[in-house]
């Protein structure tokens, strides 16, 4: 049973989606093959505190370019784990970990201004039961990896702070309830995540 459920694992791990063929397509030929997808993790723990940074300054819109081109790395090192089939256990547990501090710390410098105070402590509060129930499966020998439903909540997760970051640059308060929205999505698919064991 073990070796069918690691092999499960893998399978999903491995799997090549529809966004990993259009980035293969794309922008990883212009990547080359001596960047590995954890150089991409490293990179974005490296280039957090820079976005925060200019956030906190108030740098909204060198900020945005910056938070887009940090957010971009996690499409793209997935993509090129799975293209050039150089997954590591290491990226397994720190590709997801990278999009948390980058979207927590978004969170505390950004959402809390624009978004109640109590949202925001729901999706900083699911993020960290998150991470605490990956580091509980990992210290006691089950699989560690992100899933689909992690992966669309990163994406929401995204496009609100992107959608409230315009609303301030632009002044365009009718885009607040679209970042306010896809934060609340954000949420539901934080909860399936979790129960589906995902991070």
């Amino acid at each position: 049973m073990w070796f069918i459920h690691d092999d499960k694992n893998y399978q999903r791990a491995t799997k090549v989606y529809w966004s990993d063929r259009v980035l293969a397509a794309t922008f990883l030929p212009f990547i080359p093959r001596a960047v590995k997808p954890n150089h991409l993790t490293l990179f974005r723990f490296l280039t957090t505190p820079l976005v925060i940074i200019l956030m906190v300054l108030e740098s909204y819109q060198i900020g945005l370019v910056a938070f887009l081109v940090v957010a971009f790395t996690d499409a793209l090192d997935g993509a090129m784990a799975r293209t050039r089939n150089q997954i590591t256990n290491w990226g397994k547990v720190y590709d997801p970990l990278a999009d948390k501090l980058l979207i927590g710390s978004m969170i505390f410098a950004i959402v809390l201004r624009y978004i109640d105070f109590y949202a925001a402590m729901v999706i900083i509060g699911l993020e960290i039961v998150l991470i605490t129930a990956a580091w509980w499966r990992k210290h006691n020998g089950y699989p560690v990896e992100a899933n689909v439903w992690g992966k669309i909540k990163m994406i929401l997760q995204v496009a609100g702070t992107v959608f409230l970051l315009l609303a301030v640059i632009f002044d365009l308060e009718a885009l607040l309830p679209f970042g306010r929205g896809a934060f609340y999505l954000a949420v539901a698919f934080a909860l399936v995540s979790l129960l589906t064991y995902g991070i």
